[in-house]
C-alpha cells in the first residue's frame, strides 16, 4: 500500500515515518499527478489558511475531491481536519468540504496552550498519546459521522466512511496506531473496490 502525505506544509517526514512503522510505503506528495498511484492520503498539520491557499494554487482541491470520489481514503490531522470540514466557524469558505462537520480553528488557544494527553479512541484498544498544538475542535457532526474520541466533552477525532479526522498530531509521538487505523480503512476501501 502506498500512502501519500501532502507536502505543502507541516510534519511530513514524521507522518512518513509513522506510515512506514505501520507497514506501508509513505510518499511525499508535491504534485497532483502523484495521486493516481496512491491508495490513501494524509493532510498534515500546519496553518489551515495557508494550506488551503496552496492547495488551490496547485490544483489539489479538485484533485483530492476526485481522489476521494474514486473510493480512496483521506486522513486529516490538526489543520488537515479543518481542510476536510464542510464548515469552519467564522470563515465563509471551507476547503475540501468533504466531511459533514463544523470545526473551530485554534479552539484550544495559541501555541502556549499546547498540551499532551492520553485519549480513548473507538476501535483502538489502549489509550493513544495525543499531542495538541493550537488544535482545532469538531463543534458539530452530521448523522453519518462517527465520533471516535472526545477530550473534556469536546470531539477531537471522528470518521465518516473513508474520511478520518483528528484534532491532534499522532505523528509527533512514537505511537503509530492512528496511522494503523487509517491503513485498515485503506485496506477496507481497496477490498470493497475490487468486488
Amino acid at each position: 500500500m502506498k500512502i501519500g502525505v501532502l507536502a505543502l506544509q507541516g510534519a511530513v517526514a514524521e507522518h512518513i515515518k509513522m506510515i512506514e512503522s505501520a507497514g506501508a510505503e509513505g510518499v511525499v506528495v508535491k504534485k497532483t499527478d502523484q495521486l493516481p498511484d496512491l491508495d490513501g492520503i494524509i493532510i498534515p498539520g500546519g496553518e489551515s489558511t495557508t494550506i488551503g491557499k496552496l492547495m488551490r494554487d496547485y490544483g489539489f482541491i479538485e484533485a483530492i475531491r476526485t481522489f476521494y470520489e474514486q473510493g480512496k481514503p483521506v486522513f486529516g490531522t490538526c489543520a488537515g481536519l479543518i481542510i476536510l470540514a464542510d464548515e469552519i466557524v467564522g470563515q465563509e469558505q471551507a476547503h475540501l468540504q468533504l466531511m459533514n462537520m463544523k470545526v473551530q480553528r485554534n479552539a484550544f488557544g495559541r501555541q502556549r496552550e499546547s498540551f499532551e494527553t492520553e485519549l480513548a479512541i473507538k476501535g483502538i484498544e489502549e489509550r493513544v498519546r495525543a499531542v495538541f498544538i493550537r488544535a482545532p475542535l469538531i463543534k458539530e457532526v452530521g448523522a453519518e459521522v462517527d465520533v471516535l474520541s472526545t477530550h473534556n466533552g469536546e470531539i477531537v477525532a471522528a470518521r465518516q466512511g473513508r474520511l478520518l479526522a483528528a484534532s491532534f498530531h499522532p505523528e509527533l509521538t512514537n505511537d503509530y496506531r492512528m496511522h494503523q487505523y487509517f491503513l485498515d480503512m485503506v485496506k477496507e476501501a481497496k477490498s470493497s473496490s475490487v468486488q
